[in-house]
């Protein structure tokens, strides 16, 4: 079957210009992103009140942060049965931490704050071994891809500049 030259032009057309359907980077999709969870506070504990931009929920967490932008050996966008979510690996000593946190804080949130704005929750539903964190994060599905490179661009920028200050 061959299609009159209009509509061969049309869908060559709709196929090329299908490609750039993205939003073309700005300088800010390469900035730095850190990345830091906190650990929600106990109600006899003092603590910082934050609330997610969305849901509204107000959480009350501690104010120093248990993972921080250091930590993290990685990010993904990850698609589990209630959706997409971020997971965010850490590195080894930060997994351990994190296992011997998850264990004594059942229950708590791990509240997830990227350059300081908090954007998710995640409640700790038993030991965390793994490393790995998956958040459901308060922002757009299109937004995450840029998170997700962000987040991991700045990991190995600072894995970078750890090497080069070692002697």
């Amino acid at each position: 079957m061959t299609l009159p030259p209009v509509a061969s032009l049309a869908l060559s057309a709709g196929l090329l210009l299908g490609g750039c359907a993205t939003a073309p980077q700005t300088p800010a999709d390469y900035a730095p992103l850190r990345a830091r969870f906190y650990l929600e506070a106990k109600p006899d504990e003092a603590g910082v009140a934050v609330t997610l931009p969305q849901s509204g929920v107000t959480i009350t967490v501690a104010p120093k942060p248990v993972v921080g932008e250091y930590d993290l050996v990685g990010a993904e966008i990850a698609q589990v049965e209630l959706g997409r979510c971020l997971l965010v690996q850490l590195n080894a000593a930060a997994a351990r931490d994190l296992y011997r946190l998850s264990v004594g804080a059942p229950g708590r949130r791990l509240v997830l704050a990227l350059d300081d704005r908090f954007v998710g929750a995640r409640r700790i539903d038993g030991p965390i071994e793994d490393g790995a964190i998956l958040t459901f994060v308060e922002l757009p599905d299109e937004q995450l891809p840029a998170v997700v490179a962000r987040l991991k661009r700045t990991s190995a920028d600072l894995v970078a500049a750890a090497r080069k200050a070692r002697p």
